[in-house]
C-alpha cells in the first residue's frame, strides 16, 4: 500500500526543514518516503510506502498536527492507494 499526500504550505524552505526532521517519527508510524515533489513555493506532494496502515492513520490523526504546525502547513490531503 502507498499513500499520496498533498501539503499546502506557507513557505517551502521551512516546510522542507521540518519535513526532513519528521522522517524518524513518520518511519516509526509505518510511513517511508519514496518521493517528494515541489509544485511551487506553496505546494508539495509526497509519495509514501505504508507498512502499517493503522499506525499511519493514527499518526495522521494525531502527531501529524504537531508537524503541520511546525512546518507551516495550512492544509493537507492524504490518499491511501494500492496498485490496481
Amino acid at each position: 500500500m502507498q499513500m499520496i499526500a498533498h501539503y499546502s504550505v506557507n513557505d517551502y524552505a521551512s516546510f522542507r526543514t521540518a519535513f526532513d526532521a519528521d522522517a524518524e517519527d513518520r518511519g516509526n508510524n509505518g510511513l517511508s518516503l519514496l518521493q517528494l515533489w515541489r509544485e511551487n513555493d506553496g505546494s508539495a506532494w509526497a509519495l509514501f510506502s505504508v507498512s502499517d496502515a493503522k499506525a499511519a492513520r493514527a499518526y495522521l490523526d494525531g502527531a501529524a498536527a504537531v508537524f503541520n504546525s511546525q512546518a507551516g502547513v495550512s492544509a493537507t490531503s492524504y490518499h491511501f492507494v494500492e496498485t490496481a
